[in-house]
């Protein structure tokens, strides 16, 4: 098989490469291209691989971007540290979604899904009915006040929160509690069908979400739920198209 792979990060794309020829030796001469503009170009100059690895985010924009300069005919599997643009990639016919670190186990099963396609010679077989690389998702957190430790279920939280460097898991009776983990490492264990990271600071729960309402420079303002309690949490321009999409799906 030929691959592409579209990252700026040199340690993301060896990591990829690494694992790569830990499937198949037989993956060699693999190119990289480390923006929008140098990706375009080569899928301009070469014949299309059987298969393109993409990052998201690069360094002069989002890689969707790609697509408005070039048809890509070949499926694609993205590789990311972020899950927001799920919905987005499943528009563009998307094989994969494969959150970083990239694990052995996942790349393998996204492989099997692109072998499937090439040796499937029916018409009808073409990415979009293939599924996303299901993620394991977090059914419970382990509390711990004083010397007693309890379990929230997943199903009790209505959003996360960051402040002055201390994360809380905020549940949907109204209680607030420490947690020892970072917002990132929350949101790579959460089911992105129900939680979105709405800033750097708060991943909402759908649920807890009370009101939406349009807001400066095109963001939009939140009103979260949480017992009695309502927190007022503003979203980014740049991420209410993904969230509209999100709450719309």
């Amino acid at each position: 098989m030929k691959f592409l792979i579209i990252e700026d990060e040199p340690l993301a794309a060896e990591r990829l490469i690494i694992l790569l020829k830990q499937l198949n030796p037989d993956f060699n001469d693999i190119p990289i291209c480390d923006s929008i503009e140098s990706a375009v170009d080569w899928l301009r100059k070469n014949p299309q691989p059987d298969c393109v690895f993409m990052d998201i985010e690069l360094s002069d924009g989002l890689s969707f971007k790609i697509t408005d300069e070039i048809e890509i005919k070949c499926p694609v599997i993205f590789t990311t540290a972020y899950d927001q643009y799920a919905l987005k990639a499943f528009e563009l016919l998307s094989l994969g979604y494969l959150l970083k670190p990239v694990t052995v186990k996942h790349l393998k099963s996204a492989i099997g899904k692109l072998s499937l396609i090439k040796d499937n010679s029916k018409p009808h077989v073409t990415p979009q009915h293939i599924n996303f690389e299901e993620k394991e998702t977090k059914s419970r957190f382990l509390i711990k006040v004083g010397n007693r430790m309890f379990f929230i279920h997943i199903d009790d939280v209505a959003y996360f929160t960051c402040d002055d460097k201390m994360v809380y898991l905020h549940s949907i009776d109204g209680n607030k509690f420490i947690i020892d983990y970072s917002l990132d490492a929350i949101m790579e264990q959460l089911n992105p069908k129900d939680f979105f990271r709405l800033n750097r600071k708060v991943i909402a729960r759908i649920n807890a979400i009370k009101e939406i309402k349009t807001y400066t420079n095109r963001r939009l303002k939140l009103a979260l739920n949480s017992g009695k309690q309502s927190y007022d949490v503003v979203i980014s321009r740049e991420k209410v198209s993904a969230f509209k999409a999100w709450v719309g799906s």
